[in-house]
């Protein structure tokens, strides 16, 4: 099967790259010129890769054919963009990557989509604006297309913008204090390998069963409040960091609880693995590791 992937030098790329290539996947990934490839750079030689800015989508679909589009790549507006950076990386480039799947005969384009509201900030609104077009697409059937909703994940490795990185990355390094909101809004966390055979099932069973556009939310299915989670950290990690709840202000439109509706993933015979506890000690560990500048 070949497929084409998108992200692959990110956090969930990179992982979901590496299963795929394990599993006997030929892999097409596209990237930025600037992107920092070292994630992927033991498979490398197991992929092929063209550069966006260099026409790279056009390159990627003359003379070959793909079995699905698997598109993790996104911009989280977390370097500075400008709102109109946000919305052409979310929405018009893989608007423009799913024209050229869906004219070039590939009959599958996995999205990733945020749990996030719509109305939260501009990587939301971007991401709920391009899994309309997906919408639109499969309703006109130019392309199936399986939305694919993520919530909070995390596991060793990730970037320190990532909330859970962050908290173990404060409490390891002895911070003194962390300012945090007041916690009391709950969201369902899920562990990077759960969220990895998550998205191999579902690739699995969309390549065969022909459904114009389908959903799937990837989450433990259970919300835990973020003051619980942070606590939580802090004893896993031995840490005596000053917890300092409410002194960053909830967001507009901040929702209270965020959790995954699983049932279509379970109906595929998927369950997560990994317990919230469990995992978080195995990425604490594994970060004391990196900290140290072992690979674990």
């Amino acid at each position: 099967m070949n497929i084409l992937l998108t992200g692959a030098s990110g956090y969930l790329g990179s992982h979901l790259a590496r299963v795929l290539v394990s599993d006997g996947y030929r892999l097409t990934v596209l990237k930025r010129e600037g992107s920092d490839i070292r994630r992927i750079i033991d498979i490398g030689a197991d992929l092929a890769c063209y550069d966006i800015e260099s026409g790279g989508v056009q390159q990627a679909f003359r003379g070959a054919s793909y079995d699905a589009v698997v598109h993790t790549a996104t911009c989280y507006g977390r370097g500075g963009e400008s709102a109109a950076d946000v919305c052409a990386a979310n929405t018009a480039w893989p608007l423009e990557l799913m024209d050229a799947a869906a004219s070039a005969g590939t009959p599958l384009f996995i999205n990733t989509d945020t749990s996030l509201e719509r109305f939260l900030n501009p990587y939301a609104l971007s991401k709920k604006q391009f899994t309309d077009w997906g919408h639109l697409f499969a309703d006109q059937g130019r392309i199936r297309f399986v939305n694919v909703v993520l919530e909070h994940f995390y596991g060793p490795g990730d970037l320190e913008s990532k909330f859970v990185t962050k908290v173990i990355r404060s409490c390891l390094r002895g911070d003194r204090r962390l300012d945090l909101t007041a916690g009391i809004q709950r969201r369902d966390f899920i562990h990077i390998d759960d969220v990895v055979a998550a998205y191999t099932l579902i690739l699995r069973h969309a390549l065969v069963d022909g459904i114009p556009f389908q959903e799937f939310c990837i989450g433990s299915g259970t919300a835990i409040a973020i003051r619980d989670l942070v606590v939580m950290i802090r004893a896993l990690s031995g840490s005596d960091i000053e917890l300092h709840f409410g002194a960053v202000p909830l967001r507009t439109n901040e929702p209270m609880e965020s959790l995954a509706d699983t049932s279509a993933l379970q109906a595929l015979g998927w369950q997560p693995r990994t317990g919230l506890e469990g995992g978080l000690s195995r990425t604490i560990e594994i970060e004391k590791e990196l900290m140290k500048g072992k690979t674990p």
